[in-house]
């Protein structure tokens, strides 16, 4: 390949640059509004510098630590828990689909798309969960939602590269199916299952809706939902609170953004440690989709 020229790279960088500040200005903004009083916010608007620093929209969030760390604590075992369990889930089923000698991989693999196209809906999915006894439960915030066929289908794409040739020795050599997945499959698909891992951890800790549907104990709310319930209720109070005096105190606008930095925060700090493995899984995944 033929190297740019001192001109040419200028413009790359200058390319690039543009682009990763477009990406982080609008989060510097964020952090921004979200320590500004509501008053600077009124009257200066948003800024990459706070006009008036103040904290009262995050101790808005945190008046009653207690909820807040519980459901932290909830999501953090969602997510971890869901993401583990679901990712092996997955595995485990992409890796037959993937093997041309498995007698029923065609059957199998529509039986996981026809999922991708239809589903049953809110009420059987309702019916289902508060039968098998996971109503109020931390079950129900994780089991449901942890498999994705999207997530099989893509772990399936990885696995079919491997070649059969090395599954072949290691049947020759007496080992068994579960020695060839864990020792020779799961290695070789490692770009792949950390992204997958990456797209079910950030699917799990942003979920709302089943913390709504399934869960009555404040115990085991999600964070996602607890923060929902905060800003429904400062609307409310704006809305129908009747002492103006009172409502005119509540945060608005900068507490919106303290529950972008509070709920996306920890992911912010995650994804880091897993964005190689994430570049490499998209480009990997496309060139063999």
């Amino acid at each position: 390949m033929r190297r740019l020229n001192p001109i040419g790279r200028v413009f790359v960088h200058g390319m690039m640059i543009f682009l990763s500040l477009t990406c982080l200005i609008p989060f510097i903004m964020v952090v921004s509004v979200s320590l500004t009083s509501e008053a600077g916010i009124n009257a200066n608007g948003y800024g990459l510098i706070p006009s008036e620093f103040s904290l009262e929209a995050y101790e808005f969030v945190f008046r009653t630590p207690g909820e807040v760390i519980n459901a932290y604590a909830t999501t953090i075992f969602v997510t971890v828990f869901g993401t583990i369990v679901g990712t092996l889930i997955m595995a485990m089923l992409a890796y037959p689909m993937s093997r041309s000698d498995f007698k029923y991989k065609n059957q199998l693999s529509f039986f996981v798309y026809f999922t991708m196209l239809f589903s049953g809906g809110l009420v059987p999915s309702y019916l289902l969960v508060t039968s098998l006894g996971m109503k109020d439960t931390v079950w129900a915030l994780v089991i449901p939602i942890m498999f994705s066929s999207w997530n099989t289908m893509m772990l399936r794409m990885f696995m079919t590269s491997i070649p059969s040739a090395l599954i072949e020795a290691a049947t020759i050599d007496g080992a068994s199916e579960f020695r060839i997945f864990f020792s020779i499959i799961i290695p070789l698909s490692k770009v792949g299952i950390v992204t997958i891992m990456l797209f079910t951890s950030l699917g799990l800790w942003n979920d709302w809706q089943q913390a709504m549907l399934y869960i009555d104990h404040g115990d085991l709310t999600s964070l996602q939902y607890m923060l929902y319930r905060v800003m429904n209720k400062v609307n409310l109070a704006k809305e129908y609170g009747g002492v103006v005096t009172q409502t005119e105190k509540l945060p608005s606008e900068n507490l919106r953004m303290a529950l972008c930095v509070v709920a996306a925060g920890p992911m912010l700090l995650v994804f880091p440690f897993f964005q190689k493995y994430f570049s490499k899984g998209i480009v990997v995944g496309g060139v063999k989709g």
